[in-house]
């Protein structure tokens, strides 16, 4: 039986603390993002207990759940409407928000995943690990097996010392770079699904323009697929302004200078502006500025003129600053790093797709994949697509690779095997957290076959590039197969496709060898990670 959305969002909410430690909720194309007031109130292997959940990722003071695919959706959405529910006057965390009645689900699974991390847990979420201090992951350790400096201490101080040992970590982990990347991943996040709906629509697009099918129909397609690319810079100055805690459609009326026709009349270092001149980039800093004017004035402007001068100091000052001196250098910024990524490619192929391919899923990992995603757009914005996304999706073919020749090489564990059954679609469509948490991660050696996979795929594909042949992708988001429909490339979509595809099928072999190779794990190492009691 399917468990329902609402039942895995009752059962995370009190392990991560209650609604009272709940400071943020947000959600990527896998992973619920939960921003926490305290992280030590969250129980993180509880919550890696809990069915339906394929890992856990701390980010500072945000904790990553990876669900996967479609599930995150609903899930996030349930979770929201608890929040809701709970702050509502009369409201408990235990009640249903669609008829009020209480629930028990949540304390009745939180007891079963509590108990179940120590015993046996089938699917993709029995062998699930993550990361809660800063990414880190391990395989459990033996029952028996015990730091001897603890071996003495009684239950109280062992308490006390779990307590300073996540302090500690997250001292180390609460870097000024850590915290920043976090929220630039924060602004662009919410704007995948409108960046992968609209890619697709380009693709189709051009498809039917190449084939010359519906030529009534293009245009359309065209304004549709086109006019949130048009307009991005305004959502990025709204998430900006929203993410760094200013009043979000002042962000957004600042980022919308960037865009505006009229800003051709403007000169600025002896050069005319261009509509849309530094792209997202522009508008990130854009807004950012206009949060920091308008935080200022709040305290010194009087309260009964804070309604009219705030807003007015804040675009005025904010928005003459992004015309005079922002657009002009995030522009010099943007054309400098899509010359950059020719360059790379064009002069360093093999050897900048080996490091991208090679280094993704670490990144994936800890969770910093998102911060290339105003790379990603800014790409996107200026050549048509992203020369980056093809190389970094090799890491998936790497991970594909790797798990297959797990499955190839313990033929007796069946609970592992069930793992990989589970987990390989969505890893041949390129969400890589299932295999991640579920198989190469808990199991070590195989997570750096798959990067060797994925280096050895993304060598090929910068390999072509260096022969003038580059691929790219038209929107962010998918990657595997799924990427085939947003994949083109400076000589066409079907020489760009061969090439991917050919990439693909070098990380699959290469991860495949790698990994039959180099693990020897035998069955009763690997049930014991997943969870399961060794066969005797």
């Amino acid at each position: 039986m399917q468990r329902s959305p609402y039942d895995t969002a009752s059962a995370l909410l009190p392990l991560l603390g209650g609604p009272a430690n709940v400071t943020s909720v947000a959600h990527c194309m896998t992973r619920l993002r939960v921003g926490l007031a305290d992280r030590s109130a969250a129980d993180a292997e509880a919550v890696r207990a809990v069915p339906g959940v394929l890992g856990v990722v701390a980010d500072g003071d945000t904790l990553q759940v990876v669900i996967g695919p479609g599930a995150v959706v609903t899930v996030t959405a349930a979770f929201e409407a608890l929040l809701g529910t709970a702050e509502a006057p009369g409201g408990t965390p235990g009640s249903h928000p669609a008829d009020g009645t209480a629930s028990t689900t949540g304390a009745r699974d939180r007891d079963a995943g509590t108990a179940g991390a120590a015993g046996a847990r089938g699917g993709v979420g029995g062998a699930a690990t993550g990361a809660w201090a800063g990414g880190a992951t391990s395989a459990p350790q033996s029952p028996t097996r015990r730091d001897p400096v603890l071996q003495d201490l009684d239950a109280s101080a062992l308490a006390a010392r779990g307590a300073e040992l996540r302090a500690e970590r997250a001292r180390r982990n609460a870097t000024p770079f850590k915290t920043a990347l976090r929220r630039v991943a924060d602004v662009f996040v919410p704007l995948i699904p409108a960046l992968i709906g609209c890619g697709m629509l380009a693709g189709l697009g051009g498809l039917l323009v190449n084939a010359g099918w519906l030529p009534g129909l293009t245009p359309a397609l065209a304004a549709v697929a086109s006019g949130f690319m048009a307009l991005i810079s305004v959502f990025v100055g709204y998430n900006t302004a929203k993410v760094f805690g200013g009043t979000p459609v002042l962000g957004g009326a600042v980022a919308a200078v960037v865009v505006y026709p009229g800003v051709a009349k403007v000169t600025a270092f002896g050069v005319a502006l261009s509509p849309g001149q530094g792209g997202v980039l522009g508008a990130l800093a854009a807004a950012l500025l206009a949060t920091y004017v308008e935080k200022g004035c709040r305290g010194r402007v009087p309260a009964a003129l804070d309604v009219l001068l705030t807003p007015t100091v804040t675009v005025l000052t904010a928005g003459l600053a992004t015309l005079y001196g922002l657009m002009y250098v995030a522009g010099v910024v943007s054309a400098a790093i899509g010359t950059a990524a020719d360059w790379l490619l064009t002069t360093t192929g093999p050897l900048a797709g080996l490091v991208l391919g090679g280094l993704f899923l670490p990144l994936v990992m800890l969770g910093l994949h998102q911060a290339l995603i105003p790379l990603h757009t800014t790409l996107i914005q200026q050549q048509g697509y992203t020369v980056l996304l093809p190389l970094l999706a090799m890491a998936g073919a790497g991970q594909v690779g790797a798990a297959l020749a797990v499955y190839a090489r313990l033929r007796h564990d069946t609970s592992l095997r069930t793992t990989i059954r589970s987990a390989l679609p969505a890893g041949l469509l390129g969400v890589g957290e299932p295999l991640i948490y579920g198989v190469s991660l808990p199991l070590g050696r195989p997570f750096l076959t798959a990067c060797a996979g994925g280096a050895a795929g993304g060598a090929f594909v910068g390999f072509f590039a260096t022969l003038g042949d580059r691929v790219g992708a038209t929107a962010i988001g998918p990657s595997g197969w799924a990427l085939f429909p947003l994949v083109t490339g400076n000589r066409g979509p079907a020489l760009a496709a061969a090439v991917y595809a050919g990439g693909l099928l070098t990380g699959y072999a290469v991860g495949f060898l790698a990994t039959y190779i180099g693990f020897r794990g035998d069955t009763r190492r690997v049930a014991s990670t997943a969870g399961e009691p060794s066969p005797r």
